[in-house]
């Protein structure tokens, strides 16, 4: 799956040279132009990295940023215009991993997003109860044993592991693991949730995964 950079910036002009360096480098950008619409795109679409503006017309960026921090680890890029020590500092104690002075050329603020990348993809680790999925060494335990998933498998159980309680429909899940390829009227989403269900309840993992009749599926968070 494509890694997923969330560009909080009301500056289309930043926004769109920005999401054009990005998406040439190979990530899917969503953008937001203030710090409400972004503060809901990131509960929705669970980015791998945000590009936080601090000067946003409804909140301060450094607000946004202890907002996303309080319930996400998710690596924080500030962009400001303001150049002085005791404004940096601040915006790293708010939650920011990195923060760039604007005017900035585009293609460092990719290569620094490279860096963030690279560090949270060296731990993440996502614990639900018993169960522990490595996505960068595509490993997942459930209860101390290794459950052995297909590639597909596995990329589909870290999507909704991604944020468990969340009903996912067919579409939502058939676009984020198989990039919209699946055919009309596939049972493939059906069936690999099945056999992920027949390998979790080999090792007692019953009720993990939760159908939603008509809607979907959820990971559950306990």
């Amino acid at each position: 799956m494509e890694q997923r950079i969330l560009l909080i910036e009301d500056n289309p002009d930043i926004t769109r040279v920005v999401q054009y360096e990005l998406e040439q480098a190979g990530y899917r950008v969503l953008t937001a132009p203030d710090g409400i619409s972004g503060l809901t795109s990131a509960r929705e679409n669970v980015p791998d990295l945000v590009i936080l503006d601090l000067g946003l017309p409804d909140f301060d960026g450094a607000e946004i940023a202890r907002r996303l921090r309080k319930t996400s680890p998710v690596p924080i890029i500030i962009l400001t215009a303001m150049d002085a020590l005791d404004r940096k500092v601040n915006l790293l104690e708010a939650g920011a991993d990195d923060y760039m002075t604007k005017p900035f050329h585009p293609e460092e603020l990719v290569a620094r997003v490279k860096v963030q990348l690279r560090h949270q993809q060296h731990g993440e680790v996502i614990t639900i109860g018993a169960l522990e999925i490595h996505p960068q060494k595509r490993l997942c335990h459930y209860n101390g044993h290794e459950v052995r998933l297909s590639p597909k498998e596995f990329d589909l159980l870290t999507f909704l592991a991604r944020q468990p309680g969340r009903v996912y429909s067919r579409g939502e899940i058939e676009r984020e693991v198989w990039n919209g390829e699946l055919p009309s009227n596939s049972n493939v989403v059906d069936v690999h949730m099945a056999n992920m269900r027949a390998k979790l309840r080999d090792l007692d993992g019953y009720g993990i995964i939760r159908t939603v009749r008509g809607i979907g599926y959820a990971l559950k968070t306990n």
